[in-house]
């Protein structure tokens, strides 16, 4: 798509804009004279407001325009003008192409920052979700949706959480590789192979990590494990990996270990993660049906499934969470529905429902074989969601992705008291994140009230394992270790994080 756009509103926002009719598309500023789909957006200051003007022509010429005023708000002239700029284009792009996105023109990772932003200005959680509705054209369903997780988000933090920390540990490592993998995981004989050596060194980072921490003064309240599939890892290597985040998790509100993949799941396993005190494992399925699971590569059954959530209760863990995915090839609102159901049957106390989302390098993107406006995705969403509101479930977390069919959501729900604290410190920026391992990211955010404007600083480590490995190498990690501590230190004492800066 060709976009030009005149005043002063950010064109990569007219592109997320976009994005949500057109997935996939890539963009321009300038043409070669060949038919293509184009965009003018016209954006213009008043004494009293923006006025935006959009016209659309699609390839085969037909042409959508669309006008929208909007006065000056008292969040701010950026926000005047990215709301007019924003409905213009939904407008003009709802006539073109007779689909009407659920979240309208709420582009953003986090829908519910929107909704704590007004219910923190005053507004009832009736007028914030109207709110929503009428400025930013979100469909009524969603609009409730993201009040009510913020309302928990609300309920589940509180002002000593954000002088608090978390920290995650990551096994980047798979089984097999899923066709829609989104993740930075490893599955292959050479790669699996350094996971002994990997431990190692991500053994010597958490060490490091917790002395830092003890340093600053902080206080861990929640500790994850994610991957890749943690429960790759034998149960020696993964008692091992336990025992070295025994000084971080022992005292903490919440130990997660995402265990993942059911055919990777033992009592063996699970056992030796009770016996250092997980709490809160996820067991993932993603879907019952069995055609779609061989159909994305997943290597496991349903069957596997059920005796991999049966060894977690066997074990002990006292919360459970299951992942699905609406949306996925073959996997129709039906077939999705009865595998709502007969996991909510099961009564885990956490159900994270994700919407398919294809990355760059997923196989199923270079296959195209999924529906990319996400029509059944969408039905199957809400199915999702009367199944966990009817089985006594309530929404307490949630974030999009880029290039998710439908553009739509990843809901996290609950049974009452069992919400994950990580995921909502986490996505809400609550907290700083302190993370180990290759393809982490180290969060730091400065305290401040909850929903509240925040000072945050990202650190990335080596994306690949054999790059984390070669920069912990004996020296050079000495070296890397002593510039990421003043860089952390420094951040720490200039916005007066920990009680040791």
């Amino acid at each position: 798509m060709r976009i030009e756009v005149e005043g002063a509103v950010n064109p990569y926002y007219i592109e997320t804009v976009a994005m949500t009719f057109f997935p996939g598309e890539k963009f321009s500023r300038e043409t070669d004279g060949s038919p293509e789909r184009y965009a003018r957006v016209a954006v213009t200051d008043g004494e009293d407001g923006v006025t935006t003007r959009v016209t659309l022509r699609s390839p085969d010429g037909a042409v959508s325009e669309a006008e929208d005023s909007e006065p000056w708000r008292r969040d701010g002239a950026d926000r005047t003008r990215k709301v007019s700029a924003g409905r213009a284009f939904f407008n003009a792009a709802v006539r073109l192409t007779g689909y009407r996105p659920p979240w309208g023109i709420m582009t953003g990772v986090r829908p519910s920052k929107l909704a704590m932003e007004f219910l923190s200005s005053g507004m009832t959680p009736e007028k914030s979700a109207a709110e929503l509705s009428s400025s930013y054209l979100a469909g009524p369903e969603k609009a409730r949706l993201a009040v009510s997780v913020a309302l928990a988000e609300r309920g589940l933090v509180s002002p000593g959480d954000c002088g608090e920390c978390s920290v995650y540990a990551a096994i980047p490592f798979c089984p097999t590789r899923c066709d829609y993998c989104s993740f930075v995981s490893y599955a292959s004989p050479r790669l699996l192979s350094l996971i002994p050596e990997y431990l190692r060194r991500l053994a010597d980072d958490i060490s490091y990590t917790e002395e830092l921490i003890r340093e600053l003064g902080l206080r861990v309240s929640t500790v994850y494990i994610g991957g890749g599939t943690p429960t790759v890892l034998d149960p020696s290597q993964l008692d091992f990996l336990l025992t070295a985040l025994d000084p971080l998790s022992r005292g903490a509100r919440e130990f997660t270990l995402e265990a993942g993949r059911p055919d990777t799941i033992t009592d063996e396993k699970l056992a030796v993660a009770a016996s250092h005190g997980v709490g809160r494992i996820s067991v993932n399925t993603q879907t019952l049906n069995e055609a779609v699971l061989a159909g994305i590569g997943r290597r496991h059954t349903a069957e596997q499934f059920f005796r991999a959530f049966e060894a977690g209760r066997r074990a002990g863990i006292g919360t459970i969470n299951v992942d699905l995915i609406a949306g996925l090839p073959g996997d129709d609102p039906e077939s999705f529905g009865k595998t709502c159901r007969a996991v909510t049957d099961l009564r885990p106390e956490n159900l994270t429902v994700h919407t398919f989302t294809v990355k760059k390098s997923a196989k199923l993107r270079e296959e195209g074989v999924y529906d990319r406006e996400g029509r059944d995705a969408e039905t199957s969403v809400a199915i999702a969601a009367r199944t966990a509101a009817d089985a006594g479930y309530a929404p307490y977390y949630m974030y999009r992705q880029k290039n998710t069919v439908g553009n739509l959501e990843n809901v996290g729900y609950s049974v009452p008291g069992r919400e994950c604290l990580y995921n909502v410190f986490m996505m809400e920026e609550i907290h700083s994140i302190f993370a180990c391992g290759a393809s982490a990211v180290t969060k730091l955010v400065s305290p401040g009230e909850v929903g509240g404007s925040k000072v945050i600083k990202r650190i990335f480590e080596p994306k690949y394992p054999y790059e984390y490995l070669r920069e912990r190498e004996e020296g050079a990690a000495a070296a890397e270790r002593k510039t990421r501590r003043a860089e952390i230190t420094a951040f720490c004492r200039e916005h007066g994080l920990g009680t040791h800066v």
